[in-house]
């Protein structure tokens, strides 16, 4: 099995996922990696700590996801591993749940979201994102 940890999905990655919207409730399992110091495009704040800049996006992704009629399900620190083995363990997990695939895209091209990416994007060293949906019985 190949991991690994990315900012930003390929273009042809993230239409794919997105053209795949089949209506139904998901949620995002996110595995999020922080760097050691954030990263800033314009150099600004080069000793915050990553996870301090992740903290600001955090902030506001909340009200983003809502917007769309989502919710932040669950967010915790990674505190181990109980089962396989990986190089790295992640720093958090997030769970975010959306009304469909269109909702997740419409809160990501939002100018709200937009206006906070700059934190996601200084604070991350890279992430997993797992779409799930529930079970069908």
């Amino acid at each position: 099995m190949i991991v690994t940890n990315m900012l930003h999905p390929a273009p042809q990655q993230a239409m794919t996922f997105f053209a795949a919207d089949d209506g139904a409730p998901m949620c995002m399992v996110n595995l999020l990696k922080f760097r050691d110091k954030a990263a800033y495009a314009d150099g600004s704040e080069p000793e915050l700590p990553g996870r301090e800049a992740y903290a600001r996006y955090a902030a506001g992704v909340g009200a983003c996801i809502a917007a769309v009629g989502g919710n932040l399900r669950f967010g915790g620190a990674v505190t181990g591993l109980l089962i396989g083995e990986v190089e790295e363990l992640w720093d958090m997990v997030a769970i975010a749940e959306y009304p469909s695939r269109k909702a997740m895209l419409a809160m990501v091209q939002s100018p709200e979201y937009q206006a906070i990416t700059k934190h996601r994007d200084a604070g991350l060293a890279g992430q997993l994102n797992i779409c799930t949906h529930e079970r069908q019985t």
